[in-house]
């Protein structure tokens, strides 16, 4: 056999592990068990607050009526955008910062993250935070990935750019076509507590169409159901993640982009 055979039958033989390698994060994607043994991936903070955050925007169409009401209700939430829509509504980007929400990245395009390599994935999270940063004068500190699905490449890439991977700990299934405001509220009801990461979505470019709606019209009854059960409602940085994301949130509270 020549060295060439032999680099050939090596790299075919390392195939499998390496591909288990770079999907063993998917782990994460289980709730039940991110929860328990994931606390900082899942969002969970101090017991007295619940963190607010929206995916998928932002959407000229729908995400100003989220902010007509966070406005009116007096609460801060935190944005996961989307670089490829963030590109296309620059100005939408700027209010919702300009309103003192807090603004994470989704990555720039809405496709899962363990089909893509190492420098695919790096090259998407720095398009969207950079597009971001220069919008708002701040780099995003916070990322979420489509899907929820973490990768061995994301891990990596979210460390190079300085990014805090954040899930949730429940959701309102507010992306199908058959949810309703009812379903939503029903559905983060039954996992909510103190500490816990709410996931809703302000736009539905990547659910069925005008499944926004049904997260909108449950907003109130969820934010109702945190007030009666004793719960401050918020944006991450105020809730009191682990240390190290402390830290960075306080830096990047000061930090102009360059």
């Amino acid at each position: 056999m020549t060295t060439a055979q032999l680099i050939r039958t090596a790299a075919r033989a390392a195939l499998p592990a390496l591909a288990a390698a770079h999907a063993a994060p998917v782990i994460s994607t289980f709730g039940p068990l991110r929860n328990r043994v994931m606390p900082r991936l899942s969002g969970r903070g101090r017991a007295d607050h619940v963190a607010l955050t929206f995916d998928d925007g932002p959407d000229p169409l729908s995400t100003p009526l989220f902010l007509r009401l966070l406005a009116d209700r007096r609460v801060h939430a935190t944005f996961f955008l989307l670089g490829s829509e963030a590109r296309r509504s620059p100005g939408l980007v700027r209010e919702i910062a300009a309103a003192g929400h807090e603004i994470g990245i989704h990555g720039w395009l809405h496709r899962p993250l363990l089909l893509r390599g190492p420098r695919a994935t790096y090259d998407d999270f720095a398009r969207a935070r950079d597009l971001v940063g220069d919008l708002t004068g701040r780099r995003p500190l916070l990322f979420r990935p489509p899907y929820g699905v973490m990768s061995t490449a994301a891990h990596l890439a979210a460390r190079r750019l300085d990014l805090t991977p954040v899930l949730w700990t429940c959701w309102g299934e507010d992306w199908t076509a058959r949810a309703t405001p009812e379903s939503v509220h029903r559905t983060v009801a039954a996992d909510l507590d103190g500490g816990g990461t709410i996931l809703l979505h302000d736009s539905d470019c990547t659910s069925a169409p005008g499944a926004w709606r049904s997260a909108l019209g449950a907003l109130p009854r969820i934010l109702d159901t945190c007030e009666q059960r004793g719960y401050a409602v918020g944006p991450l940085r105020d809730h009191g993640l682990s240390r190290p994301a402390a830290e960075r949130h306080r830096r990047g509270a000061t930090q102009e982009v360059t």
